[in-house]
């Protein structure tokens, strides 16, 4: 049984952003030698979030509009957390909605994809650096 972990670090320059990093986590599963096993992908931040979808620019837009839709980042003083000094509670939630992770299979040293899948970083509270984490295990 192998293991292999590394961080990927991003700049974010939006508040808001999605970020295709299917080439990244594929760098990953080359350098981990896994031919067979699994591939976790996690956001870091409690703001941020990992997901599956079609890279797809109206796609991302629709996300972008049902988030905001869902959890509004204005006006900041209709969350409990913002008073806190905070002005992301939105962020918190639209994480909560999207998903922490992801689990990939790794068959015959690949992600194990369907048609049109990728995998994104989604970022709710950005303009600074974020991070990743990959955690592939298996043989």
């Amino acid at each position: 049984m192998k293991s292999f972990r590394k961080e990927l670090w991003f700049d974010v320059t939006q508040r808001r952003q999605f970020l295709n990093i299917t080439p990244d986590v594929e760098a990953c599963v080359t350098a981990s030698g896994v031919r067979e096993g699994l591939c976790l992908v996690n956001a870091m931040h409690i703001s941020a979030s990992v997901f599956i979808n079609d890279d797809e620019g109206g796609l991302h837009a629709d996300f972008e509009k049902w988030l905001e839709g869902l959890a509004p980042e204005k006006p900041h003083a209709q969350y409990l957390h913002n008073r806190t000094g905070e002005d992301n509670a939105d962020a918190h939630l639209k994480r909560t909605i999207m998903g922490r992770e992801v689990v990939v299979a790794i068959t015959a040293g690949r992600l194990d994809f369907g048609p049109w899948e990728q995998i994104f970083y989604g970022e709710f509270d950005g303009l600074r650096r974020k991070r990743v984490l990959v955690k592939i295990i298996g043989a």
